[in-house]
């Protein structure tokens, strides 16, 4: 399926697709494909610079495809094996369409003529698709495959960007079809901030009454965060960044943002006396979940909300008008200097990965952060530190740690990664670390080894469970046996160590960030 093609020849629709993919752009894929799929996959072959990464499960494909767009802002595609394949990468295709991140997911189907006679594999794939996919066609034919994967790209770039589901029936990829010119996308650009609604956040940021500004997608970048921090000094008006916030540039020399807190009582607080709440690339807050006696909205119920830039409106834009519009444009940035702790000492708490971590971080670090019950520590303790990235799990669905770190090594090969990781999901996914040691992604990843669920056992006594029983117990610990981390690392070809202490950390984290390749450390706090 390799060498030149003369113009106007029969070629298979498998080489269409990756000729459209290739030509706009998509040049990496994260792959597990099955039979219905081979075609796809020997046609990258006949592309020069397409990059296949295999994976071991299909949740990985989908975490790493989130990651790379996180950091390129352009699409990866996946491939995955028929209906049961994508059903396994769903929970990451969740979080990618709540993190808006540009995707092509192709997902092989039986041959069209093949379907009705019910094989074992048959299943309804737009239909497991369509929840996670801000767009879903069948290609029915090879001729068709051009036209179709180019929609599929356009509308993964479609502001606010999402995950496009192209559905290839084996025919559809084996036939052959006229060659002809890929179809070049011009992705539209994002819409225009809401006039009306730029005026009435401007008369509140100017009012004098207790603002609260959240962020989101490209406002949680240093350009956007530069701009709010002026808005922030000039008025007084409190920033956060959405709790699953995107990707959010931070460090020395940008400005600091909190991250509004995940447990509802405290949203609740940080909201407290609010009069207003300014949605900069953000949706409202809400609770996570629904608790008895709690409200699900957690705005106060006097406080109006201002939807000023929702995803897909170009949040930038709406930032500087309003700079403009409080007399913010002469303000300094309020930038977060350098500020760099000792690496910590004693016992290995989350306080002393984190402030270990934020000593030793490298320059230019993308931290991906599955933390979970010991993210907030590790989050704060970071703000001084030198620039970095920081990833978060955006849609709620554990197991995109590692995956996420995957595909952002990928996309950035210059930058260290970092993952923060809590344990017990991190055992849904593991198999990125092998896909890690495969492709040597320069990516560090921190266990945090505390044998346990821990928010769930936080929020059984958030629900009034105070004494847990043996069942309760049974299914938020993780001992008996205790998971060796270090042996699963280096049972997918990770080197690690294990941590029991604050020097012992440092030691590893120190040999980990002077070489380039993936290591584990295991956390044990």
């Amino acid at each position: 399926m390799t060498g030149v093609k003369v113009p106007g020849a029969k070629i298979p629709g498998a080489e269409i697709l990756v000729r459209t993919l290739m030509a706009n752009g998509v040049d990496t894929c994260f792959a597990n494909p099955g039979t219905s799929e081979l075609h796809a996959l020997a046609a990258f072959d006949s592309m020069p610079g397409a990059r296949c990464v295999p994976t071991l499960f299909e949740g990985v494909a989908t975490g790493a495809a989130d990651g790379y767009a996180r950091m390129t802002d352009r699409p990866a595609a996946t491939l995955l094996h028929l209906g049961p394949g994508l059903a396994n990468g769903l929970a990451n295709l969740h979080n990618a369409r709540r993190a808006c991140v540009p995707m092509v997911n192709i997902v092989g189907d039986h041959a069209t003529w093949h379907r009705g006679v019910d094989a074992p594999l048959t299943s309804d794939v737009e239909g497991l698709a369509k929840p996670m996919s801000a767009w879903v066609r069948t290609v029915p034919d090879a001729a068709s495959v051009a036209a179709d994967t180019a929609e599929a790209i356009r509308a993964a770039l479609t502001p606010p960007c999402g995950v496009s589901t192209l559905i290839l029936p084996s025919d559809s990829s084996w036939d052959d079809t006229a060659a002809a010119e890929p179809v070049i996308v011009e992705p539209p650009a994002p819409a225009a901030p809401d006039a009306d609604a730029l005026r009435a956040a401007a008369d509140a940021l100017r009012g004098g009454e207790r603002v609260v500004v959240l962020l989101n997608g490209r406002a949680t970048r240093a350009e956007g965060l530069a701009l709010a921090g002026q808005i922030a000094a000039v008025t007084g008006a409190k920033l956060y960044a959405h709790t699953g916030a995107t990707r959010i540039e931070r460090g020395a020399g940008r400005v600091t943002v909190e991250r509004f807190p995940y447990p509802i009582d405290l949203g609740i607080a940080a909201l407290a006396g609010a009069k207003h709440v300014v949605l900069i690339g953000s949706g409202e807050p809400v609770g996570f979940f629904g608790y008895p006696d709690k409200p699900s909205r957690l705005a106060p119920e006097d406080c109006r909300i201002h939807t000023v830039a929702p995803p897909g409106t170009d949040a930038l834009a709406a930032l500087r008008w309003l700079v403009e519009a409080v007399g913010a444009a002469g303000e300094p940035v309020p930038a977060q200097p350098l500020a760099l702790p000792e690496p910590a000492t004693g016992d290995l708490t989350a306080d002393s990965v984190g402030q270990s971590l934020a000593a030793l971080l490298p320059e230019g670090a993308i931290v991906v952060d599955e933390g979970i019950s010991s993210s907030p520590m590790v989050y704060t303790a970071c703000a001084g530190a030198r620039p970095h990235d920081w990833l978060t799990i955006t849609g709620g669905a554990i197991g995109i740690g590692m995956p996420l770190a995957l595909g952002a090594a990928i996309a950035c090969p210059d930058r260290k990664v970092v993952t923060v990781q809590a344990d017990g999901s991190g055992m849904y996914t593991l198999q990125a670390l092998w896909s890690q040691a495969r492709e040597r992604a320069d990516v560090v990843t921190i266990i945090f080894a505390n044998r346990r669920y821990g928010i769930l056992q936080w929020e059984l006594g958030n629900l009034g469970f105070r004494d847990m029983g043996p069942n309760a117990r049974n299914c938020t610990e993780l001992g008996r046996p205790d998971l060796d981390w270090v042996a699963l690392a280096r049972g997918m070809g990770v080197e690690g160590g294990q941590a029991t202490d604050a020097e012992s950390f440092n030691r590893l984290l120190s040999t980990a960030f002077s070489r380039k390749g993936p290591f584990l450390i295991e956390a044990v706090i």
